[in-house]
């Protein structure tokens, strides 16, 4: 039996946390302050302006340190979708683009929420956010990827440190507008979160609004470019933004966030058509769309899991690989438990593609998920032998382990504690091996990991304190010295987030 309690689930955050944490602004998408004198544009032959210099005044350690205090009160207000399969795919995604992204710093951190709502984001610090609507609203991996190429084009651009730049009194306020804007837009607040700016003067809405719009097109620039570099379709981008127009026309004011702080129009659509135009046409890749499709079947399925016909309809609208359809209705068969069924059909998947990973990745979830235990191991062996450093089966086998044998569970996690430090799943299992293994001041310890993680800085403190407890108690001194120089930490991470 563990010695800690079991962790708590995430939860929305209330109408009065988000009065507080609105503030006079809602930061648009990092480019939310108002901005003196912004530099008028000078244009290309595309009619995308270079807004100047990509640097501010804010360096990239303090873009790190915003981020991740920024990273660890959004998880601390909004419900995230545990799917390590989801989450690897969409870093592969963002690995891809990256190096064609204008990138320096590409140590990325991947949320994943769940929420219906159309939405991602970039945050300074290398933080990316995908709702899981994305991908019901994406229909293939090219339409997909564009997104996230324009939000990381926010990243390069630094256009949060420019803000900042030009109006660094305003600094706090936007951050926390910001906050609430992306706790409204994950949890579908539509037009709640543009609500956040009333308090202020509609001429300063109106400069955010026109120098909103001119990072927009920034972000395109970048963006597409690096769509087109890193291999995928870049009549992707125009094509999604005619989609979204769709979107915000059909719902008017009740629009997802992401449209209302991302406004398309006319110009940015004939913008990014002409610059698509211009570049190297690319063929689709068949298996790396059927990866896609069987990627948005396990989003569609998990925000339709009273309805999983509902999902499958979504699905199909959009002509997928009938592969992932059967990928889709394995999975909704495993949710009803007709293990059998679905294993067969993923193995029958996996014999037809046995370079897509996330196949058998899902067997191995699937059966731990029934408790088959050494079925589960047998099938996570196989594919590690093949991908030793695939995440999600690891965090599979560990999961088994656990059930098992806690000190081999403790064991195989130390290895991925160490290669994933900001991974909050990892420091939950590691904690709770720990626990069941008799190591109660490391169990502490690494709950307080997570909790920090997670934006509980209060829990933290407090599971750092039975931490120091057991470890004195014990006599482990080299354990308590440990705990005292990550309380520091803890501190400094407490202070980067009361800066909001």
């Amino acid at each position: 039996m563990s010695l800690l309690p079991p962790l708590s689930g995430r939860v929305r955050i209330g109408r009065r946390g988000l009065a507080t944490l609105s503030s006079a602004l809602l930061g648009l998408l990092l480019m939310g302050a108002p901005v003196a004198s912004a530099p008028a544009a000078s244009h290309n032959d595309y009619g995308l302006p270079d807004l100047g210099s990509a640097s501010g005044g804010i360096s990239s350690n303090d873009e790190y340190r915003i981020g991740r205090a920024w990273l660890r009160q959004f998880r601390a207000h909004v419900r995230e979708w545990d799917d390590p399969i989801t989450l690897d795919w969409i870093g592969s995604i963002v690995r891809q683009l990256a190096p064609w992204s204008e990138l320096d710093d590409r140590n990325f951190i991947i949320t994943l929420v769940a929420s219906s709502q159309l939405n991602a984001f970039a945050v300074p610090g290398g933080v990316v956010g995908v709702n899981t609507g994305l991908f019901a609203f994406a229909p293939d991996r090219d339409a997909f990827a564009s997104v996230l190429a324009h939000e990381l084009g926010h990243l390069s651009q630094h256009h949060f440190a420019r803000n900042m730049e030009r109006q660094a009194e305003t600094r706090l306020p936007t951050l926390a507008g910001f906050l609430a804007g992306m706790v409204i837009a994950a949890g579908g607040g539509g037009s709640a979160g543009i609500a956040t700016m009333a308090g202020t003067q509609a001429a300063a809405i109106s400069d955010q609004l026109a120098y909103s719009r001119r990072f927009e097109q920034e972000a395109d620039r970048v963006g597409i470019d690096a769509l087109s570099r890193a291999g995928f379709d870049p009549e992707a981008m125009p094509r999604m933004f005619r989609a979204m127009q769709r979107m915000a026309s059909l719902q008017g004011g009740n629009a997802p966030e992401f449209l209302l702080t991302h406004p398309v129009t006319e110009a940015r659509i004939g913008d990014t058509q002409a610059r698509a135009d211009a570049m190297q046409k690319v063929t689709p890749d068949p298996l790396a769309q059927l990866a896609y499709a069987m990627i948005r079947a396990r989003a569609l399925l998990a925000l339709n899991l009273r309805q999983p016909e509902q999902g499958l309809t979504t699905l199909r609208e959009d002509n997928p690989d009938p592969d992932a359809i059967a990928y889709y209705q394995a999975l909704a068969a495993a949710e009803h438990n007709q293990v059998d069924k679905a294993l067969a059909a993923l193995d029958r998947l996996h014999d037809k593609h046995p370079d897509l990973t996330l196949i058998s990745a899902s067997a191995v979830e699937v059966a731990r998920d029934a408790r088959r235990y050494e079925e589960a191991t047998r099938r996570a062996r196989r594919l590690l032998r093949l991908q030793p450093d695939y995440l999600p089966t690891r965090l599979a086998m560990a999961e088994v382990a656990l059930q098992q044998d806690p000190a081999a569970a403790r064991q195989q996690l130390e290895d991925m504690r160490r290669d994933h430090p900001d991974d909050p799943k990892v420091w939950s299992l590691a904690s709770e091996a720990s626990g069941r293994s008799g190591h109660t001041a490391e169990a502490f310890l690494y709950r307080a990991e997570f909790d920090q993680l997670e934006g509980r800085m209060d829990k933290a403190f407090a599971q750092l304190k039975l931490a120091d407890e057991a470890a004195r108690k014990n006599g482990d001194f080299s354990m308590a010295n440990r705990i005292s120089s990550r309380r520091e930490d803890f501190k400094r991470y407490r202070n980067a987030i009361e800066e909001f």
